[in-house]
């Protein structure tokens, strides 16, 4: 069974409208604690990123949003590249933990591959923002540090296909098990990057899993 993929946080717009509360209420309301406020910062950011016409995000919009101070975002995170990682950081450690139940499961290698291709899709499609970032459409002027690091989390999932593939191929007596899964790997990550890009460019219309487990399977016999 594979596993599915959640929601990021609870969810964005109870963030808000607990954060508006607060301000509203003043000292009558105990202030929330550290690791929650920046909790909603990030939720709020993911937020503002699943707008499809959203342009580049500023700390000023962002402060607006949560109604507090640009200077309330700073005693969270040193900068906004940080508020980046936060995401980003969730994203690798939301899909690796997945990929790691698959491979640990039932099934041959190249049935978790295609598992794995598959829950990356679904995560992308439940949390459009982030596939905002996964993309590298909302690092845009960003901290170059940020697209790289995506990069290698790409690079991580394409090694993490390769080494399935050449499992499955070992398995069945291949004698060039090494290069096919070489070459299935980098076509796989090709396709889940080309999906996520038409989801993130179609205003979140066009669904990344639309026909993904028959184009997987083609992709793996």
């Amino acid at each position: 069974m594979t596993p599915q993929p959640a929601s990021p946080f609870p969810t964005a717009a109870a963030a808000t409208d607990d954060t508006a509360s607060e301000a509203a209420s003043g000292a009558g309301r105990k202030r929330p604690r550290p690791g929650e406020r920046r909790i909603q910062i990030l939720q709020t950011l993911a937020s503002m990123l699943e707008q499809p016409d959203a342009d580049r995000i500023t700390t000023a919009a962002l402060a607006a949003r949560l109604e507090v101070s640009e200077a309330a975002l700073y005693r969270h995170f040193a900068s906004k590249a940080q508020m980046f990682e936060g995401l980003i950081e969730f994203i690798e450690s939301s899909l690796f933990t997945l990929f790691n139940q698959i491979t640990q499961g039932s099934g041959d290698g190249r049935e978790h591959a295609r598992r794995i291709v598959f829950v990356l899709l679904q995560f992308a499609e439940r949390n459009p923002g982030m596939t905002r970032v996964m993309v590298g459409d909302a690092l845009i002027l960003e901290h170059e540090r940020l697209s790289a690091r995506m990069v290698q989390l790409f690079d991580r999932v394409e090694s993490q296909l390769k080494q399935c593939l050449r499992e499955a191929g070992d398995a069945a007596g291949s004698t060039t098990a090494t290069v096919d899964a070489q070459i299935r790997a980098a076509a796989l990550t090709a396709l889940a990057l080309g999906r996520l890009q038409r989801f993130a460019r179609s205003g979140f219309k066009r669904s990344p899993t639309e026909h993904a487990e028959a184009t997987l399977a083609l992709m793996t016999v």
